[in-house]
C-alpha cells in the first residue's frame, strides 16, 4: 500500500492513501503536534469531506485499535498448527500498578508461563521487548501462551 506524504507549508504534513473505493484517508500532523484524521470526498480524492481533530490519546487509541488486531491475527495464524498455543491482547490500564513499571516487574513469564512478544503503543510496535522496557498506561501487550497462562497474565495485569 502506497502512502503519499505531502508537505503543507506552514501547517505540517499530510499522509494519506487510497482505499479500494477510490476515496483517500489519512492524517495531517500539524507543526504544533496536533493531528487530524481526514477523509476525501467520494467524487474528488483531493477534496476533504471530513476532518476530525484527535488528541494525542485519541490518536494513540485509534492506532492501537487498528494495529493490534492485525498483529494478533498474524500471530494466531502462525500458531494455528500448534495445539494449545494462543495469542491474546492484554491492556496496561492508566494508573495501574504497572503503569510506569518495567516489563520485568510484572514477572509474567515466571508467574504464568505466558510470553510478551510485543507491545503496541501509539500505533508503534515494540517487538520482543526486554525486561527493562517501561510500560505505560494504554499499552497493549501481545501475549502468547496457554489459555490458563493467558488468563493468569490478565489477572496479574488487572490486580497486580
Amino acid at each position: 500500500m502506497n502512502v503519499d506524504v505531502t508537505p503543507l507549508p506552514g501547517i505540517g504534513v499530510r499522509k494519506d492513501f487510497e482505499l479500494a473505493s477510490g476515496r483517500r484517508i489519512g492524517v495531517i500532523t500539524h507543526r504544533d503536534g496536533h493531528t487530524d484524521l481526514i477523509i476525501s470526498k467520494a467524487t474528488d480524492p483531493d477534496a476533504c469531506a471530513a476532518s476530525l481533530p484527535l488528541t494525542v490519546e485519541e490518536a494513540a487509541t485509534l492506532s492501537n485499535l487498528l494495529g493490534a488486531p492485525q498483529l494478533v491475527a498474524q500471530l494466531e495464524d502462525e500458531h494455528r498448527d500448534v495445539p494449545g498455543v494462543l495469542t491474546r491482547q492484554l491492556h496496561v490500564h492508566e494508573g495501574s500498578r504497572f503503569d510506569g513499571a518495567q516489563l520485568g516487574d510484572t514477572a509474567l513469564r515466571t508467574r504464568t508461563g505466558a510470553s510478551i512478544v510485543a507491545v503496541m503503543r501509539a500505533g508503534q510496535v515494540e517487538p520482543s521487548p526486554k525486561p527493562d522496557f517501561v510500560l505505560t498506561g494504554g499499552d497493549i501487550l501481545v501475549v502468547v501462551g496457554t489459555a490458563e497462562g493467558l488468563d493468569a497474565a490478565a489477572k496479574i495485569l488487572r490486580n497486580g
